[in-house]
């Protein structure tokens, strides 16, 4: 689906403020209330919006240590055999298929770095995973609560 100019104002104010009323956004874009409503309900019904949560700072629930692990496996691994290796481990927070020799790039948040020493033994004794390499963030210089960027700037807040 190809998102106008309203559609891409709208979803930049959700992402803003997840919780903002449709006449608040409404203000913002220039519509009425029902109408926002109405175009999100129809970015919903399209997969554009695909749902509505919490962004919840990982310290505050006592996960301080943040990593990106590369993960080396055997042979042809499938993106799905990957997948299923990794999804079983709840500190895993995101998993990407990349370019370059590792077979995937993986987000991990720990407590803290006895944590995450754990979680490194328990993903190194996956079947098809043969070698990992650990890059553990020291300090976050962007953080977006989404894992998209905003669709435009955003005028006249």
């Amino acid at each position: 689906m190809r998102l106008d100019e309203l559609d891409r104002h709208i979803v930049a104010r959700l992402l803003q403020d997840g919780r903002a009323s449709y006449a608040q956004i409404g203000d913002k874009v220039g519509l009425s209330a029902p109408a926002v409503k109405r175009r999100v309900d129809r970015l919903r019904a399209d997969g554009v919006i695909n749902g509505f949560s919490a962004v919840v700072d990982p310290a505050a629930l006592g996960w301080t240590t943040e990593a990106f692990i590369e993960i080396f496996c055997t042979g042809a691994t499938s993106p799905e055999e990957i997948s299923s290796s990794v999804r079983v481990h709840p500190e895993v927070v995101a998993a990407y298929t990349i370019s370059g020799d590792a077979s995937a790039l993986v987000h991990v948040r720990a407590r803290d770095i006895q944590h995450l020493e754990q979680v490194l033994e328990r993903l190194r004794r996956e079947d098809n995973i043969t070698a990992t390499k650990t890059s553990i963030v020291l300090s976050r210089l962007i953080g977006r609560p989404t894992d998209a960027p905003s669709p435009e700037p955003v005028t006249g807040q």
